[in-house]
């Protein structure tokens, strides 16, 4: 049997012990990997300065550099979001839907855990002790693979979480960790439908698509945002200014950051220069489009867009920008460009925004708010561990109950059916 069989086959038997563990538990492993994520740092330091040199002799891009990185401050927030999974409710065994058929039958469902995920991720070493969290939560065991540029960090994480299981007496099967970044390795991991139930790739385009191209078990994805924001006529636009500084500037490099603005053509003399103003002091560069680029001519830091800007998940402080007539034509743009992540409007007109939310299909729709907000911590559900932007079984971020599926449970008086 191969080593991703063995891993495999561990993981699935942890996965009926978990189902079965006290919440208690459970929430003593939570506590313990949370506790040691504060007082075992200089080991994961350490590998993650491995990575972080190895990445800069790659060359690797500057997005992906920044989420590799690791230091004292991001291991306790860490710490931090561990401690908030570890106080949420436990899901499993909850009762919902209850009933009493006529023919006296009692029926509820009962959430219990997935079983087995399997995650893949670039360059996020975070996701190690996203996952192991989340799982441990909701009694879902995991075989978690992290590629090349965070082997290291992904390595010496695991083996935090793993002495944290062991405190609080829980197999280290539960959590298991890929040590190679063999391609083919990978490509095994996609076909062992027989030991996964999920399968959930993080990181760009090209590994999603991979993953869905070769994966027999089920995938799901998300995470690859092109994400709008469209000023109405009737927004205010000092207001606006605010939340998108705040959308694109806070942290460029992650999915629910924004890549095009649409501002309509009302606003777009006044707006636009500001927003080249005050997002240009912080280093945004703009792609603008022949109307935006004809209000903010000579501004050295736009540039004419190109026929890909529209469709390019940016990652980076650059940003798009778009003239349009009005609120049909910004509907039919996102429609066209938007990968269903995070999109919204901001406007004073309640027809406008109900309008919106009704008719642009994404993840995360926003009403004059930051499309920073399409993550499950600051949505409080204290955590996730992807965000989907397909339709089953879940969309948005995958928080505690989106790691659960349910059970019908029947029960009668020896009943038999007519």
């Amino acid at each position: 049997m191969s080593t991703l069989r063995l891993l495999g086959a561990a993981a699935r038997a942890a996965a009926r012990t978990l189902a079965l563990l006290p919440a208690a538990q459970r929430t003593q492993a939570l506590h313990a990997l949370a506790a040691a994520l504060r007082t075992q740092q200089q080991p994961v330091l350490a590998a993650n300065a491995a990575d972080q040199a190895a990445a800069r002799t790659a060359n690797i891009s500057e997005p992906l550099a920044e989420r590799l990185l690791l230091n004292e401050q991001r291991l306790a927030a860490m710490a931090a979001d561990v401690a908030a999974i570890a106080n949420l409710p436990d899901p499993i065994g909850e009762i919902f839907d209850e009933r009493t058929l006529p023919n006296g039958l009692q029926v509820h469902r009962q959430r219990v855990p997935i079983g087995v995920l399997g995650v893949v991720y670039e360059s996020r070493p975070n996701v190690t002790i996203d996952v192991a969290a989340l799982c441990l939560r909701t009694g879902n065991a995991a075989i978690l693979c992290g590629r090349s540029e965070a082997l290291r960090s992904h390595l010496a994480l695991g083996a935090v979480g793993r002495s944290a299981l062991a405190s609080a007496g829980i197999a280290g099967g539960a959590i298991q960790l890929v040590e190679s970044t063999d391609r083919a390795q990978l490509l095994e991991l996609l076909q062992m439908h027989d030991c996964l139930d999920l399968l959930i790739p993080r990181g760009g385009n090209a590994l999603h698509e991979f993953c869905r191209e070769h994966s027999r078990v089920p995938v799901i994805t998300g995470g690859v945002g092109v994400c709008h924001l469209y000023v109405d006529a009737s927004a205010n636009q000092a207001a606006a200014l605010d939340v998108i500084y705040n959308s694109k500037v806070q942290r460029p490099s992650v999915c629910n950051a924004l890549d095009t603005l649409l501002v309509d053509a009302a606003l777009a003399p006044a707006l636009l220069p500001a927003v080249v103003a005050r997002l240009g002091a912080a280093g945004v560069a703009f792609r603008a489009d022949p109307a935006a680029h004809a209000l903010l001519a000579g501004n050295p830091a736009v540039r004419a867009a190109t026929g890909a800007d529209f469709d390019t998940e940016w990652l980076a402080l650059v940003l798009g920008l778009r003239v349009v007539s009005g609120l049909d034509e910004a509907l039919a743009h996102i429609a066209q460009h938007s990968t269903a992540h995070s999109d919204g409007i901001l406007t004073q007109t309640a027809a406008h925004a109900a309008r919106f939310v009704a008719e642009v299909d994404s993840a995360g729709v926003f009403v004059n708010a930051s499309t920073r907000f399409n993550d499950g911590a600051q949505l409080g559900l204290g955590g996730e561990t992807a965000v989907s932007t397909q339709r089953l079984h879940v969309r948005g971020p995958m928080g505690i109950n989106e790691m659960t599926t349910y059970k019908t449970v029947v029960r009668g008086n020896y009943a038999v059916r007519a």
